[in-house]
This record gives C-alpha cells, structure tokens and sequence, in this order.
C-alpha cells in the first residue's frame, strides 16, 4: 500500500502556484485561499518581514517566500527564472503600484516602476511561465488589472492624474485576451481581474482617502476570480452584476476592428 500512495504522490505532484504582491490586500488573500485549497505557494513581495507574516499564517501549507522589486529589472528576472524553473499550476500576476498624479509631475523614475510592475512583470512572468504551462498541457495564469482599464475617460474625481497607470490597466486586458485566443487551444487558462474599488492599502499609499466609499473586500475579489473561471470568463469584473455589458465592449473592439478598410474614412477628406 505504501508504493502505491508513493506512485499516487510522484503522479499527482501538489500544485504550486506563484503569487506577486502577495504580502498585502489582493494578493495574500489570494495566497491564503489557494493555499486552504491546497496549493503549494511562491509568495512575491518586497518586505520579507510581511511575506514571514503570511508564511505564519499558513502553517499547514508549504510556502517559499521570495523578496524581489518588480519595479526594477532584476527583481523581474528574479522572479522569471522561479517562472520558469518550477511546474507553475497557476500564475496570479498581482503586484501593483499606482503613483497617481498629474502626467507632466510624474517622474520619469516613477512612471518606470509603474511600468515595470505593471507591464514588464506581468508580460515577462508569464513568458517564463507558459513554456512549462504548454508543454505540461495546462496551467493558468491570472493577471490583475483593474475597471480603470475601461476608465480612459472617466473624470478624476480625487486623483490629481492617473494616465500612465490607467494605461498600464488597458495594457493587461489586452494581452490577456491576446494570449487566451493564443492558449486556449493548449489546455491553458488565462484571466485578466478587473476590480473596482477594494478595501485594501492601496489608495491609502496613494495618499487618498476612501475609506468612507462603499468597496469591496479582497477576499471577495478572490472568490469572483477563481469562480469567473469555472464559468470561462476571460475578463472578470468582480462588482459588475451584468456581464453582457462587458460582452458589448468587446464585441463593438472587434466591429471597430473589421470594419476598417485601406480607404481614407469620409470625414477625414479635404474639401
């Protein structure tokens, strides 16, 4: 019996799954649901005292904790060469950065790390990822965004300016659904979450103050998450009861799309 539930255990390896900006908010809520439903976790982050606090809180889940800066270049080749090295199950591409102000203030040295963090470390993580993913036949790789992708020109409201971010948003819905039509074929999932508002420490580092508007819990962010992918949905809006609404969104990007031609549009002549 003994060789036999060893044979079970060398066919069966646990899932792993790696989760960045896992020491706060989104991302330790998702650490802490995959690990109660039995994964093994990479946990992302830049304090080491946060990340040992989660590992703490987990202590019948095997856990590595791993410190790198994703707003910098080897933080994000750190972290690509554990995407790459280890059986990924699953991939949640969380860490998050905001540096809301007016376009022309962003400093270059900020609007960097916000790119880094939200553009080059998601498109990379999963580049290292998905090899292994393809070849084992599946895998998902879960990328969060945000309905600010959707927000381009939406008012301010309290934010002095948030350009480059919402763009980074917009970044992370397109190349999920790039790569879902790209994967779906090989067995891999893939997602990009699109929360509104959360009760996290995000916008408090932001310096803004919303803790008297009405948001959603993480954990509650999680539970769509996970769920929007038994229903085979490749964006999530956690806080948007009708979906059909984001099904017009796509479907007029696709009218848009085919309906251009090689022809100058009318109203661009000249009289």
């Amino acid at each position: 019996m003994k060789e036999i539930m060893m044979s079970i255990a060398r066919n069966n390896p646990p899932r792993l799954a790696l989760v960045t900006g896992a020491s706060s908010g989104i991302g330790r809520a998702f650490a802490r649901r995959l690990g109660a439903e039995g994964y093994d976790l990479v946990v992302v982050g830049r304090r080491l005292d946060r990340l040992d606090e989660l590992v703490a809180a987990l202590p019948n889940v095997k856990v590595q904790p791993l410190v790198a800066d994703l707003g910098a270049d080897a933080g994000v080749e750190a972290v690509a060469d554990v995407c790459a090295r280890e059986q990924l199950s699953m991939l949640v591409n969380n860490a998050g950065v905001g540096h809301y102000m007016p376009f022309a203030e962003l400093p270059a040295a900020k609007a960097s790390e916000l790119l880094h963090v939200k553009v080059v470390a998601p498109t990379m993580l999963a580049r290292a990822a998905v090899s292994g993913m393809v070849a084992r036949g599946e895998g998902t790789i879960i990328n969060v965004s945000g309905m600010l992708a959707f927000g381009g020109p939406a008012p301010l409201g309290q934010a002095p300016g948030r350009a480059v971010y919402v763009g980074t948003l917009a970044h992370i819905v397109a190349l999920s659904q790039a790569l879902h039509e790209e994967l779906k074929s090989r067995g891999l999932r893939i997602q990009a979450l699109c929360p509104g508002l959360v009760a996290t420490e995000f916008h408090e580092r932001q310096g803004l103050d919303l803790s008297a508007a009405p948001r959603m819990s993480a954990e509650d962010v999680v539970t769509a998450s996970l769920q929007a992918l038994a229903l085979g949905e490749v964006v999530c809006a956690p806080g948007v009861e009708r979906a059909d609404l984001l099904g017009a969104i796509f479907q007029a990007d696709l009218a848009a799309f085919t309906a251009q031609s090689p022809q100058l549009a009318t109203r661009y002549h000249t009289n």
